[in-house]
């Protein structure tokens, strides 16, 4: 029987104790980063594999820099925590894991400087974000994504997702499983919490950076696939909206 378990204040313990305070920094004012590490069962194996662990850490380690937290601890620390958290729970089936770097003090005023941080990791049972058998419909939302001079998208801050959960609730409550959202220029961005990309004329092409992108680990490893597997270079340059609709496919990673 499986039973989660959680890093938190520096020990493994059960989930169920892992627990803040309502004054809790982070819990006010959304200020910590995070990463979803994805472990993936293979019943023939009878193991879970964890997906680019080490490159989620390093993530979280630039996401910590742009808001000046303190990580404190070492990648290798993390990832060693994190396939003892992975094994003492015993999940049979896909798990996410959520690995968070969060300001811990229980203070009330909005800043990030002179406030202590901690680290946590948590474990969760997680099937497919969307169905991938039968494809997902999409619509282009009506909010547009937070920019890089806002709250910058190459950081992965919990306070962000408010942006990214507008757009999945208009799409979800107007009949569609998915939001496309455009940047302030009117560019394609990426999903609710995907990245995207399109398919034209034998060209795979997704969204720079610079179009306010969170720098997917997912989204790499597809370019990566795409040139050694198939031999086709992916192009990174700006979508125009109207390109969704004439492209041969679009499709999501994250």
């Amino acid at each position: 029987m499986s039973t989660p378990y959680a890093y938190f204040q520096g020990q493994i313990v059960p989930l169920e104790e892992a627990k803040v305070g309502v004054m809790t920094h982070a819990f006010n004012y959304g200020t910590a980063v995070f990463e979803g590490i994805r472990g993936n069962w293979n019943a023939d194996d009878g193991c879970l594999y964890l997906f680019r662990m080490r490159e989620h850490y390093e993530r979280l380690a630039q996401s910590s820099r742009i808001l000046g937290l303190e990580m404190n601890e070492e990648i290798d620390r993390l990832c060693d925590l994190t396939v003892e958290i992975v094994e003492r729970s015993g999940y049979e089936e896909d798990v996410y894991i959520r690995p968070m770097v969060y300001l811990s003090s229980e203070v009330l005023g909005v800043r990030l400087h002179g406030l202590e941080s901690d680290i946590l990791i948590f474990i969760a049972p997680f099937g497919p974000y969307l169905d991938i058998d039968k494809g997902a419909r999409c619509h282009t939302s009506s909010w547009r994504r937070v920019d890089d001079t806002g709250i910058p998208p190459r950081a992965k801050v919990t306070g962000i997702y408010v942006n990214s959960a507008l757009a999945k609730s208009e799409a979800e409550l107007n009949g569609f499983d998915e939001a496309i959202v455009l940047n302030s220029d009117g560019h394609v961005s990426e999903g609710s919490g995907e990245n995207i990309f399109i398919v034209r004329n034998g060209a795979v092409i997704t969204p720079p950076p610079s179009d306010n992108v969170l720098e997917g680990i997912t989204a790499a490893t597809v370019v990566e696939l795409a040139a050694n597997e198939l031999g086709i270079e992916t192009v990174e340059r700006s979508i125009d909206r109207s390109e969704l609709y004439i492209a041969d496919e679009v499709f999501m990673t994250g």
